[in-house]
């Protein structure tokens, strides 16, 4: 039987207005799958000179090397598990193969990057398109493409397939639960949940995907990840948040000559840069939804205080939001990926806090009165720079070493801090992760809350600016305070968990239990202990949720919880 690729395609919905932008993405994806030897070269020279001695890379130069990768790759929909040497063979024809992958959503999927983008160039121009029964069927060629009907490629043997959910609380504490000590367990927890590599290789090339779409309006824009994708402690199964950036765009905020050519275009009037941003998102949201392969459940939430276009992204399972103008965030994503680059045991302190707080329904992936993630990690954040001597900087410690490179204001917001990691220097602190876990829940067990701000800026309690149950201030939008939504029951409850996981880590035992006799895996103990939920409810009804930080009198907890 004859082998051929198969260009994914959608259905237009009688909406004329957006055809002509078709041929502006058809033309702007074969110009942008050539070779550029010339701006691969000048962005490894950026990246060589944003790397620490130690290796340690700025977050710039990660997301370059990243949509470099993302560029020169496909992302493939195979119709059955093709045998992986075969398949190999079967692509290498169109060029050398750099890296490839597989996982499974909605199907079994293949990740392909090329060693040049003339090997993706060289793949889409052998890729036929299905005949369609009507003219209302518009093909729109792009990067996903489907594996259909190649013989030769099928093998009945499974492929190995990347993960990309996290494991379920009841695995990882049978998991946890099998380590000799708090340590072990709490690098397993990091372990397994962060990113991989293959899961972060997968968002950069959606974020490319989509760009491919934008470009048609905006051809040098640059869609870019934030967030939980890029600032280290994304959790497998996290949405995708992007930022639609047009700063990249080349002649823009340039001093204009006295002489010479001008760019002509066409700029309507608007009420305000938001009215902008609310323009731009609507016309990529609508081309999204038309025209989009793969990419459901299109919204453009225009009115909300940061407008976005939600939809999911079904080839890779991510939920997707695309904003305009939404820079702060972007700033903070660089901030708390390089606190997690200056101390492992951020990360892994982050990532055990933010699974404890899940386990027990602190946070929720449902808008509501919980705790965020954001709020959470800031908190593990303040804590650190409360250590005696402190484990990380303060943000105005930061902004005291930066260079004039780095320095940064956004809409009357100071964002500079320093990007080189080689002129930050840290204090001597040896602690182990045991410990900081355990402290982590003694310090917020015993924080002043009713009367006490948290700020990583300054590192230290101020006093609350407004009656809130928690103040946490955001780090450059000073005024505004990111834990507004929770409630006062959210933060008692945060509290009693504190005070009850202190209790309990510390009737931990030190060494690795033993299964009793007749038992098939070991008993629940350490951190593994902390994410059971019978402790929740056996501790609701001995602790007053009437009070902010009320100190619990650890004495009257059974043995047994």
């Amino acid at each position: 039987m004859a082998s051929s690729i198969a260009v994914s395609r959608l259905h237009l919905r009688g909406r004329t207005c957006l055809l002509n932008c078709l041929q502006k993405v058809d033309t702007f994806l074969h110009r942008g799958v050539g070779t550029d030897a010339a701006v691969a070269q000048a962005q490894t020279t950026e990246r060589d000179g944003s790397e620490a001695k130690d290796g340690r890379r700025s977050l710039l130069a990660v997301q370059d090397e990243r949509r470099e990768q993302a560029e020169k790759s496909v992302l493939i929909s195979c119709q059955s598990r093709p045998s992986e040497k075969k398949f190999l063979k079967y692509l290498s024809r169109h060029g050398d193969v750099n890296k490839y992958f597989f996982y499974e959503s909605y199907g079994v999927y293949a990740v392909v990057e090329f060693a040049s983008r003339d090997g993706v160039a060289s793949l889409i121009e052998a890729a036929t398109i299905p005949s369609v029964s009507h003219e209302s069927m518009v093909p729109f060629k792009s990067r996903l493409l489907s594996l259909r009907s190649v013989d030769s490629l099928n093998h009945q043997s499974g492929l190995p397939c990347q993960p990309q959910t996290s494991v379920s609380i009841s695995e990882l504490v049978h998991r946890l639960s099998s380590e000799d000590s708090v340590e072990q367990q709490i690098t397993s927890l990091t372990e397994a949940f962060q990113l991989t590599e293959e899961n972060s290789r997968l968002r950069f090339l959606v974020c490319s995907l989509l760009n491919d779409i934008a470009a048609a309006y905006f051809p040098e824009c640059t869609i870019r990840p934030f967030g939980s994708s890029v600032n280290g402690f994304g959790k497998l199964g996290c949405d995708l948040d992007m930022f639609l950036d047009l700063d990249s765009i080349s002649g823009w905020n340039v001093k204009q000559p006295k002489a010479g050519l001008l760019l002509e275009y066409q700029m309507k009037r608007a009420n305000s840069e938001r009215a902008v941003t609310q323009s731009i998102l609507s016309v990529i949201g609508e081309c999204v939804d038309q025209f989009g392969p793969g990419c459901v459940g299109v919204q453009r939430i225009l009115n909300a205080r940061c407008p976005l276009v939600r939809f999911s992204h079904q080839p890779s399972g991510f939920q997707c939001d695309l904003t305009a103008n939404n820079r702060v965030a972007m700033i903070s994503t660089e901030l708390l990926y390089l606190y997690g680059e200056l101390d492992p045991r951020v990360r892994h302190l982050v990532f055990t806090i933010r699974c404890w707080a899940r386990a027990h329904g602190i946070t929720s992936s449902i808008p509501g009165a919980w705790i965020s993630n954001f709020s959470l990690t800031v908190m593990v954040l303040f804590f650190l720079q409360k250590r005696n001597p402190p484990i990380i900087p303060t943000l105005n410690h930061l902004r005291d070493l930066a260079g004039p490179a780095d320095n940064s204001v956004i809409e009357g917001h100071d964002c500079t801090f320093v990007r080189d990691f080689s002129k930050i220097h840290l204090q001597r602190n040896s602690e182990t992760l045991e410990t900081l876990l355990c402290e982590f829940f003694v310090f917020y067990a015993t924080f002043p809350f009713s009367r006490m701000s948290i700020n990583i800026r300054k590192g230290k309690e101020q006093n609350k600016p407004e009656v809130a149950p928690l103040h946490i201030q955001n780090p450059f939008e000073t005024s505004l305070n990111v834990s507004k939504n929770v409630n006062a029951t959210q933060l008692s409850r945060f509290v009693a968990l504190c005070q009850e996981s202190s209790w309990l880590i510390q009737q931990s035992e030190r060494n690795s239990p033993k299964s009793a006799a007749g038992e098939s895996s070991p008993t629940p103990w350490g951190l593994a202990a902390l994410l059971l939920p019978s402790q929740v409810e056996g501790m609701k009804s001995r602790v007053s949720m009437t009070t902010w930080a009320e100190p619990m009198n650890w004495s009257t907890l059974p043995s047994s919880a």
